[in-house]
């Protein structure tokens, strides 16, 4: 069973949180709307408190776990936000689950499979998780995903993401690396879904760049870009996040 924190009744949000993350990260997200919603925010397999029980292959082996946990849990149409991992996560849960899903969110993610460069880099990141361990790879891994310029102003938030992400297992870290290379493109997958879908985007994000969130905008029925706002927008930009979230929510139940 995965380890997970919920709060608030009604209509089920679910939050998936990245790599190198747990369902810490939306704390903020769940006290805020928890008042209106179901807020459910899961620790993936591998990461925070939920141990790897079965092998993680692929994503889908993730969103297998995931449908599993949410059918012992009687989450029935929620609607699923996902942070770069968790958004390819979410994508995978789609093409699962389909119309059992109400919606679905995309912060700082993709629905594009890695390109020969990102492929590159993730090879780069198994080596580096093989040779030095999962701690030194979060240490040097999480101060990147913030904007430069920001990461004094930013310090107490990066060093709390720095601690939550040495809750990863070396485990999980491998095999997740594997799993986001070898990922299919799913922008089909968001055609076929009929219902509500957004992509927050930001505009100096290093991990997913603009002009790839902006390449695939025309999929999603909500878009939105957070200037000067890098990998993080949910920390960096908290307030101005939960708005987007708040209003997307709002209008996929109408």
């Amino acid at each position: 069973m995965l380890h997970f924190f919920e709060k608030g009744q009604g209509q089920a949000l679910l939050f998936l949180h990245g790599f190198c993350e747990t369902g810490e990260m939306w704390r903020h997200y769940a006290d805020s709307l928890s008042t209106q919603y179901r807020v459910l925010c899961p620790d993936l397999p591998g990461f925070g408190s939920s141990p790897i029980n079965h092998p993680i292959t692929c994503l889908e082996d993730v969103a297998e776990q995931l449908e599993e946990w949410m059918d012992a849990l009687q989450i029935q149409h929620p609607i699923v936000l996902g942070h770069s991992l968790g958004g390819y996560v979410a994508l995978a849960l789609l093409e699962r689950m389909g119309d059992r899903i109400h919606a679905i969110g995309l912060l700082h993610s993709t629905a594009f499979a890695d390109d020969l460069e990102k492929k590159e880099m993730r090879n780069r990141v198994l080596i580096f998780l093989n040779k030095h361990g999962a701690s030194k790879f979060v240490s040097s891994f999480v101060p990147q995903l913030f904007p430069e310029n920001r990461r004094e102003e930013l310090a107490d938030a990066m060093a709390h993401a720095i601690e939550d992400g040495q809750r990863s297992s070396l485990e999980g870290l491998l095999a997740y690396t594997v799993a986001m290379r070898d990922r299919k493109d799913r922008i089909a997958v968001l055609q076929q879904f009929a219902r509500p879908k957004l992509l927050l985007a930001g505009t100096v994000d290093g991990s997913v760049k603009i002009d790839s969130s902006r390449a695939q905008q025309q999929y999603f029925t909500h878009y939105t870009e957070l200037e000067g706002v890098g990998h993080l927008g949910m920390i960096e930009e908290k307030e101005k996040t939960l708005a987007v979230v708040q209003d997307f929510v709002r209008e996929a139940l109408n």
